[in-house]
């Protein structure tokens, strides 16, 4: 049996849906967290129900636009310590879940609201994915080659990093302040804003340097010889990340051109170094320069696929790729619990569930009858 949770004791009610809300549920949910997940099922059409990030969750499904799904929802939250959503600004209101009515039914309740933009401003009520709030703060612009396009990273940064991730850090603020002053109070996280957080290095070369940082053109981005990606000779890459002076010697050293080492960062003889090294790097595999640079204080990496990280030893030791078994007994690789407590850890307790499928446990936790579940499918309820 594994042990209790960080969040062991803790209700979350999750109305979010897609990848922000649900991915900050399930950080919440690894350490301990009860969290009940609560969508309207005419969702389901959209088939966007990313179940990967269900697991150690319960799941039911309510139609809060009827008088019965409000009540039923008003009952889960009067033992709920966390509610979250991810809806439009001004949606909640006219569901009647917003905070002023949620904190009259429980005044301990903390609500996180998660949206593009923010809950006031002039982007308040404009519509957005990912790629949209990357691009309005200043981060896509930074994407991608030089002289090209921006380019779209292949993982939700803004919904994972500023949604997500940032939900789950002002939940866990709100829960300790509650602890102090015995009240709860509203989180509004917009993923823009959480990408304009992004920009502490950029800013920091800007006015370091007075230039205004330009994608693969930076000190950090493909600009020099010492932070750069490299095709190998079997066309698959590695990434060089030498800024420190002496992990630049020891690679420079090592690819026996010992003369470019006082040269990291000369801005008369970069190209010439670039060209040097892109030359270089094509003349062997990327094993063969991983049984090379393996060892050395050089700060290089693969880069590997998402099929060479799932088998990758290392995120096999750290836990970050595991097998869990599923409800039909098969086994599947999933990724695992990233922050490690060593006195109250995090752990894939559940299988993710099906859409829906505690809806009807739920419901008799809260006191409903059977024929009162059953009245409620009938109704369109749940």
């Amino acid at each position: 049996m594994s042990k209790p949770g960080s969040l062991s004791g803790i209700t979350v009610i999750d109305l979010s849906r897609l990848l922000p809300g649900p991915y900050c549920s399930m950080i919440l949910a690894d350490h301990g967290a009860r969290v009940i997940a609560v969508e309207d099922k005419r969702f389901l059409a959209d088939g966007l129900f990313f179940n990967l990030i269900n697991r150690n969750k319960e799941h039911m499904s309510l139609n809060l636009k009827t008088d019965q799904g409000r009540e039923i929802f008003s009952r889960l939250l009067e033992k709920a310590d966390v509610l979250m959503e991810g809806f439009r600004p001004g949606v909640v209101d006219r569901l009647g879940v917003d905070y002023k009515t949620v904190s009259g039914v429980n005044p301990k309740i903390i609500y996180c609201a998660i949206t593009g933009y923010g809950q006031n401003g002039p982007f308040r009520d404009r519509v957005g994915h990912d790629v949209n709030y990357l691009s309005y703060a200043g981060v896509l612009d930074l994407i991608g080659e030089k002289d090209r396009p921006p380019s779209i990273p292949g993982v939700q940064i803004a919904d994972i990093a500023g949604g997500g991730m940032n939900a789950a850090i002002g939940i866990l603020l709100a829960l300790f302040a509650r602890q102090q002053t015995g009240r709860g109070q509203y989180i509004d996280v917009s993923m823009t804003d959480g990408m304009v957080g992004f920009l502490p290095a950029a800013l920091f070369f800007r006015q370091l340097t007075g230039q205004e940082p330009r994608r693969a053109d930076g000190l950090l981005s493909h600009r020099y010889a010492c932070y750069n990606t490299y095709e190998t000779a079997d066309g698959r890459y590695l990434s060089i990340g030498a800024v420190e002076n002496r992990f630049w010697m020891q690679l420079c050293d090592t690819l026996e051109v010992p003369e470019y080492g006082p040269l990291q960062y000369d801005d008369q003889r970069r190209e010439a170094i670039l060209q040097y090294m892109r030359a270089k790097f094509k003349q062997k595999t990327l094993d063969e320069w991983d049984a090379i640079l393996a060892d050395l204080d050089i700060c290089w990496g693969k880069i590997q696929s998402t099929r060479e990280v799932l088998e990758d030893p290392l995120f096999r030791q750290r836990e970050m790729v595991v097998e869990i078994e599923g409800k039909d007994g098969q086994k599947s690789s999933t990724l695992g619990v990233a922050v490690k407590l060593s006195d109250t850890p995090g752990a894939i307790r559940t299988a993710p569930v099906n859409f829906g499928e505690s809806t009807t446990a739920v419901l008799q936790e809260l006191g409903y009858s059977q024929e009162e579940i059953k009245n409620f499918e009938d109704n369109d309820v749940i």
